[in-house]
C-alpha cells in the first residue's frame, strides 16, 4: 500500500504548522483585555480555526482545484492574522518581540501553503485527462 493511500489531512505539514499556530493564537489571546473580547481576539481566533478547516475541507474535496481554492482560502486567513497581529502591536498588546515571534511562525506557515498549493498545481497538470482528479488517489500505474 503507498503512503499516499494512508495520508489525511493530518499528515500534512501545512495542517500540522496551521495548528500549531491556532494553538498559539487561541493561547496569545488569553491576555487581550476583555473589551477585546468580542472584537480583535474573537476575530484572531476565526482567522487561526480557518486555516486548518480550510486545509481540511479542501483535502477532503478530492479534486485538485478545489483544493488549491481551500487552501488559497487558507493562505488568506493567514494574511488576515497577520494583519491582527500588526493591530495587537499598535495597541500596545504585545511587545514587538512577541509581534516578530508571531510574524515569523506566520510568515512560515504562508510558505509552506504556498509550497504545497505549488505540488497540488503540479499534480494537476500531471494528471491526464481520463484520470481522476483526486489529490489522494494513485495514478493508473501506481496500484
Amino acid at each position: 500500500m503507498s503512503e499516499e493511500l494512508k495520508s489525511t489531512f493530518e499528515t500534512l505539514e501545512a495542517w500540522r504548522e496551521g495548528r500549531k499556530l491556532r494553538i498559539e493564537i487561541s493561547q496569545l489571546v488569553k491576555d487581550f483585555p476583555n473589551e477585546e473580547k468580542f472584537r480583535l481576539t474573537d476575530q484572531m481566533i476565526r482567522a487561526s480555526r480557518a486555516v486548518t478547516a480550510n486545509i481540511a475541507e479542501g483535502y477532503g474535496r478530492y479534486h485538485f482545484q478545489e483544493n488549491i481554492q481551500f487552501c488559497r482560502q487558507a493562505r488568506g486567513s493567514v494574511y488576515e492574522l497577520l494583519d491582527h497581529l500588526y493591530t495587537c502591536l499598535d495597541e500596545n498588546y504585545i511587545s514587538e518581540d512577541r509581534f516578530f515571534y508571531f510574524k515569523g511562525r506566520v510568515t512560515m506557515v504562508i510558505r509552506i501553503i504556498n509550497g504545497y498549493i505549488q505540488y497540488l498545481i503540479k499534480k494537476k497538470q500531471s494528471n491526464s485527462p481520463h484520470s481522476p482528479h483526486s489529490p489522494h488517489s494513485p495514478k493508473k500505474n501506481e496500484r
